[in-house]
């Protein structure tokens, strides 16, 4: 409880006459107390006229209390208490400024604090304050970022002169909840309370300027456009049958579009029975089953729908690159409606993306809600073994095809590690499994294993609703990745993966391309290609890896060249060539570069010269080097390294 020196004091009863002259002798400074804690949003013009008008309307409450006669509860004024009427006038000025801060709620009628002043006005000028200096401008923007109470303590100690106590007594008076907070926040402002007096700060020494007159122009040749179009909309209204005339040919608003409030109709959700996947001709996405507890749950669907279509200001929406994001083009496919741990989730497929919305259990829309798009056009049974169903934190939990029978967690970054199994749900949801890589670290890198059929496909999770597919083997014809050779392989290569994160990624194949006996008997090496190839085409990533021998199975390699949008190592240009500057265990140097088989020769310029019959290459070099590596095919024709 607050001391008795700090309680509001109502101040003793003025009559509109000593208001009126308490107004005009300290006209000025009330101004400028209402121009301060003004929100600086409408700009400076605008403050100007709004804490004129404040100041002139803090004589009403006298009138009205004047024609009232009613006295007001008042205690006798202390030695050294301001002029009541002053007193009186600067908490009329206190209050409006801060009604008109607050956040304006749906009233049926605004305060009238909040409502733009009718007088003073001026056309055709704008009336600005004189600027300052360095100092006013840092002053100006704290202000602008501290709450309006906070302002107001700032102004009333800076400004008036009042000790702590009194400035918490007249912010009590003006209806502030909690005045110790707003000092508390006041006293965060770096800036001096001198600068409070400044001519930037006084809205009674203004400099008149020419308004936007380009500005003005075009908002008067706007206005008469729209008021055509008024005139032209009405005259089309009022034509007989629905308003748009038998011969017209512009299209109905969306909102009357049959075929586009049929894609928001739940009853017109594609459903796929739970065994059509069986003797279907395709085995993708289309033909997996509807499932999930809430399926038949009208209300959640239409709401997804309709976010899908028009999303809101409280929804999160991510895409993944080249994925459009507009409304559905024609009633989706339901593949999952249910209850995933505390969140309420659907799934879509409409051809060319899945999306996937995501509320509160409880629907409570001050949460907000998700909405997720993915592109998965083109997909196959190799590419649509499982979708993201939720996220949370560091885990996802994965909805799986109806044709996955078994599914198990292997690590990549331990390949003589036994898989461990993952359950699953009736409806195909896997419990919670750690995100790949969450942490700064990369000890650990888990992937998934998905049985199916004759095939047992690793896939990981990349940030988005669909997991990517890894495999290993040369472009064009790359493999699952099931034996030690190719797990060993991947055990030195997970970590590259973060650099493919949220990128729309489809799959990711690593390709050993050479191997190659260092100098000084240093052991042998391998040479991988890895390239991530992208649901959108475009957007593929290469990287060429230089692994040397290491005591540690998983110690990553080193990244000898990356590209983007490169056709190395992919099918259309299945070859590559790579180099490193290599430190021997002797602390010798060598350049070591290496080639695919289309490769005939090798050479090196630039600060080292060499050449090598071959596709590989070892040349003494010294540290720091930055030699340009150029190949010569089979064929005769020249091409360059990986860059």
């Amino acid at each position: 409880m607050p001391p008795p020196s700090e309680l509001p004091l109502a101040v003793a009863p003025v009559d509109a006459e000593q208001a009126e002259a308490a107004l005009v002798e300290h006209y000025p400074r009330l101004v400028r107390i209402g121009y301060l804690l003004l929100p600086p949003s409408p700009g400076r013009a605008r403050r100007v006229f709004a804490a004129h008008a404040l100041a002139q309307r803090s004589l009403q409450a006298a009138h009205r209390a004047d024609a009232a006669a009613v006295p007001l509860p008042h205690r006798a004024p202390r030695t050294g208490d301001a002029d009541p009427a002053y007193t009186y006038v600067r908490r009329q000025v206190l209050r409006r400024a801060l009604a008109a801060g607050r956040a304006r709620r749906l009233r049926v009628w605004p305060r009238r604090a909040a409502l733009p002043p009718v007088l003073p006005s001026a056309w055709g000028l704008r009336l600005l304050p004189h600027p300052g200096g360095a100092g006013e401008l840092a002053l100006e923007r704290e202000l602008a970022a501290l709450t309006a109470p906070a302002r107001a303590a700032f102004v009333l100690r800076g400004l008036e002169g009042l000790a702590d106590g009194e400035v918490r007594r007249e912010l009590a008076a003006i209806g502030v909840a909690d005045p110790h907070a707003a000092l508390t926040e006041a006293d965060g402002v770096r800036a001096g309370h001198a600068l409070l007096g400044s001519p930037e700060f006084d809205p009674c020494s203004l400099q008149a300027r020419p308004p936007d007159l380009p500005g003005r122009r075009r908002r008067a040749r706007t206005a008469l456009a729209a008021g055509a179009a008024l005139l032209v909309c009405g005259a089309l209204l009022g034509l007989p049958g629905d308003g748009w005339g038998h011969a017209s040919l512009s299209a109905p608003l969306y909102a009357r579009n049959p075929a586009s409030e049929t894609a928001l109709e739940p009853g017109a959700l594609r459903r796929v029975p739970a065994t059509y996947w069986r003797h279907s001709a395709r085995t993708d996405f289309t033909v997996w089953p509807t499932r999930g507890d809430r399926t038949q749950d009208t209300r959640l669907l239409r709401r997804a729908l309709g976010v899908w279509a028009r999303p809101g200001a409280g929804v999160r929406t991510s895409a993944t690159p080249g994925t459009p994001t507009g409304p559905p083009m024609g009633a989706p496919q339901l593949l999952y409606a249910g209850e995933v741990g505390d969140s309420a989730v659907v799934l879509f497929h409409d051809g060319l993306r899945v999306v996937r919305y995501a509320e509160p259990r409880n629907a409570d829309p001050a949460l907000g809600a998700a909405l997720d798009f993915a592109r998965v056009d083109g997909a196959d049974e190799a590419s649509s073994g499982a979708l993201v169903v939720t996220r949370t934190g560091d885990a996802v939990r994965y909805l799986t095809a109806p044709w996955v029978r078994d599914v198990r967690v292997r690590d990549l970054r331990a390949p003589d590690r036994a898989p461990r199994p993952l359950d699953r749900s009736p409806d195909g949801v896997t419990g919670p499994l750690a995100v790949p890589a969450a942490g700064s670290g990369c000890r650990s890198w888990k992937a998934v294993e998905l049985t199916g059929g004759s095939s047992v496909r690793l896939v990981t999770d990349l940030g988005e609703l669909a997991p990517a597919r890894l495999t290993s083997g040369a472009p064009g014809s790359p493999q699952d990745v099931t034996g030690r050779a190719e797990r060993e392989s991947w055990a030195r290569t997970a970590c590259l993966l973060r650099e493919v994160r949220s990128h729309g990624v489809r799959s990711v194949n690593s390709w050993a391309y050479a191997r190659q006996a260092l100098p000084e008997d240093g052991g042998t090496a391998r040479w991988l290609c890895t390239r991530a190839e992208t649901w959108r085409g475009p957007g593929s990533r290469v990287i060429a890896q230089f692994q040397a021998p290491s005591a540690l199975p998983a110690a990553p390699g080193a990244v000898a060249a990356r590209a983007e949008d490169a056709p190395e190592c992919g099918a259309r240009s299945p070859r590559v060539l790579a180099g490193v500057l290599w430190q021997s265990p002797g602390g010798r140097w060598y350049v070591l570069a290496a080639g695919s088989e289309q490769f005939a020769s090798l050479s090196t310029s630039g600060g080292v010269t060499g050449s090598a019959p071959g596709r590989l290459l070892a040349v003494p070099a010294a540290e720091g080097v930055r030699p340009r590596l150029d190949g010569r095919l089979k064929d005769g024709s020249r091409v360059g390294a990986l860059h």
